[in-house]
């Protein structure tokens, strides 16, 4: 088993089942994979931090739902803290990056989803903290969508193919039957050859030919 291998293989538990896939850079697929991660995680926590210190710039009053807009979207000092801290945590997964920065992706993803769901609920109630108006549910929804999408690249689908890290550790058996396959014999200039005859015995042949002439 080589060291490409060995790293792409999934790691297990006592019980011989799957636990986690480590993805190694190393690897073409593992990093084509991981810069998506990192790409999406590195992008919408750029948005939100942006968004955020917009909001902190002026100044607006921490749980004011008096309608103050940044760059078309309702916040108060609340909403722009809360917006630095995610994006802030999505910026430590792009420079994490690996299945750590993906499965950071999906669940923010889906807590932008439960956000644009449950402030929707609560729009024009007394619970409002965070100003949401329709606008801002909508930019939840893209959000947790795009998330989502950077998360699950390359992870959940039915049609992985086989050097797919996420792949192989959803088929040990096959993994394993790929890594116990006999290499090929060598054809280099140094590889023996396949029928080595012993020392000497070309000579004995020879001299019983002369013998029996």
């Amino acid at each position: 088993m080589d060291a490409g291998q060995a790293l792409h293989g999934p790691s297990r538990t006592l019980r011989g089942k799957v636990r986690h896939t480590r993805l190694d850079e190393h690897l073409p697929v593992d990093h084509r994979l991981s810069m998506v991660y990192r790409i999406g995680a590195g992008l919408m926590g750029l948005v939100l931090v942006a968004f955020g210190i917009l909001g902190l710039i002026d100044k607006i009053g921490f749980f004011d739902t008096g309608g103050d807009t940044v760059a078309g979207l309702n916040t108060n000092g609340a909403l722009s803290v809360l917006s630095i801290v995610v994006g802030l945590v999505l910026f430590g997964g792009m420079v994490v990056g690996g299945n750590f920065a993906s499965t950071l992706n999906i669940v923010f993803g889906v807590a932008f989803l439960l956000s644009g769901f449950v402030n929707l609920a609560i729009l024009e109630t007394g619970f409002n903290y965070l100003a949401f108006r329709i606008q801002n549910v909508l930019f939840s929804f893209v959000v947790g969508l795009m998330l989502l999408v950077f998360g699950m690249y390359g992870r959940v689908s039915g049609g992985l193919p086989h050097d797919n890290p996420y792949w192989r550790a959803r088929h040990p058996e096959a993994t394993a039957r790929t890594v116990r396959r006999p290499l090929p014999p060598s054809t280099g200039a140094h590889a023996a050859p396949r029928y080595a005859a012993p020392a000497g015995s070309r000579h004995r042949g020879h001299g019983r030919r002369r013998h029996a002439t």
